[in-house]
């Protein structure tokens, strides 16, 4: 996997777990790839902000060094949207 696509994949799940601050397995999966990042890419001090004009944009340390990544949000909010349309997810 490269980085940018374990940004993405966290940042989807951080959307999702901001979204549903009750569900736990949205909690778990996103301390799982903060671990990913964390251990397997040498990142630390990891945050999204909306930036804009339909983005996210995700910081994070890597090195001592700050770097910026931006993503669609349209394309980040897709799991969220996945799992608000299927009834399942979304039992009382």
């Amino acid at each position: 996997m490269k980085l940018e696509e374990a940004l993405f994949n966290w940042l989807q799940i951080k959307v999702v777990a901001m979204a549903r601050p009750h569900d736990g397995a949205a909690e778990q999966t996103l301390q799982f790839l903060e671990q990913i990042l964390q251990e397997d890419f040498s990142i630390s001090h990891f945050s999204v902000n909306d930036s804009g004009d339909n983005m996210y944009l995700v910081q994070y340390e890597l090195d001592g060094t700050v770097h910026h990544k931006q993503f669609r949000q349209e394309l980040a909010g897709q799991l969220l949207a996945d799992i608000n349309a299927n009834p399942k997810y979304n039992e009382a």
